[in-house]
């Protein structure tokens, strides 16, 4: 393979996205920027499957947090309550949030629009209550500990640990994304995304394709929500909550939707955004509020389609 064809190729990009993450730890001062780090790529990963859903297949999803707690409560509950290794209670997540979304979305992805919206939002909001009031198992309110990552009696802890570790599994799911978006299935959400009349008429099952992405997009969510609640070691029902929901998709919408790159920028910019404010005390959201206005005005696309459609007409 030439220079030319490796640059030209669909996994370029995260090519260039690993090098970039193995290079930039060179610059930072601290274990603290490892663990803002640690967390941008975690969020990243959400947000890489909620793409998926809401920017290739066109659909609306305001309760993707509960998935997030799903995998977050399954990494805490599994070694405390059910003697299960860390490890393990990952892919219990997986699976347990994969089973969910198929069971909930068979009856609201029948829905659309803002009908869509308000379903996937009551379901959020029912899964926050539950964890909530489930003391004897969650914590209740104040949650619950979490046991740290042992795999081969390795501990995992720590920043800089958990650094690599986002960054491996984050490149690994957009990989896996891209490779989705370029097959035969990805073509089809694409399709749906833009008619679903038409795409039934192609002969596309709209309704298991959307089911599909809906079930891939939630064991994004729970593999992030497991990662965050291992890497924080304390886990509470706000990991769940409308809020949370509300930021994955505004990280959908202001990296771009469509866009797996969008994901991870999106995700680095309302994670390092408010940390980077801090200094500004009582007006840090206030000027939050009008960066993310100012990117959504001039670049409304999303960061990264609006760059990338700039800097086209620029050359042209």
């Amino acid at each position: 393979m030439s220079v030319r064809e490796l640059l030209d190729h669909r996994l370029a990009p995260l090519l260039l996205l690993a090098m970039i993450a193995a290079v930039i730890p060179v610059l930072f001062p601290s274990a603290y920027y490892y663990r803002v780090g640690a967390l941008v790529f975690i969020f990243a990963l959400a947000v890489v499957g909620l793409n998926l859903l809401m920017g290739f297949a066109g659909q609306v999803s305001l309760g993707h947090a509960g998935f997030m707690g799903i995998g977050a409560y399954a990494a805490a509950i599994g070694p405390v309550h059910l003697g299960l290794p860390s490890w393990l209670s990952i892919i219990v997540g997986a699976f347990l949030a994969g089973a969910v979304a198929f069971v909930v979305g068979r009856p609201i992805l029948r829905l659309r629009g803002h009908y869509l919206a308000v379903a996937t939002l009551g379901f959020g909001i029912l899964v926050a209550i539950v964890f909530q009031n489930e003391a004897q198992w969650t914590g209740g309110p104040d949650g619950m500990n979490v046991r740290r990552l042992v795999l081969f009696d390795w501990r995992m802890s720590g920043s800089v640990t958990w650094y690599w570790i986002s960054v491996a599994t984050f490149i690994l799911g957009a990989m896996l994304a891209v490779n989705l978006i370029d097959s035969p299935t990805g073509r089809a959400l694409r399709a749906i995304h833009d008619s679903e009349v038409a795409s039934r008429v192609l002969g596309v099952d709209v309704a298991n394709k959307k089911l599909a992405v809906f079930v891939i997009s939630a064991v994004y969510a729970s593999v992030a929500g497991s990662y965050l609640a291992l890497f924080n070691g304390h886990i509470t029902p706000e990991v769940s909550g409308f809020l949370r929901s509300i930021e994955l998709v505004a990280m959908v919408v202001l990296g771009g939707m469509g866009s797996v790159a969008g994901s991870l920028v999106g995700a680095a910019v309302l994670v390092v955004l408010p940390q980077a404010l801090t200094w500004l005390h009582e007006y840090e959201h206030m000027v939050l509020g009008l960066v993310l206005m100012a990117f959504m005005i001039f670049l409304r696309q999303g960061i990264v389609p609006g760059l990338a459609q700039a800097m086209g007409a620029r050359r042209a």
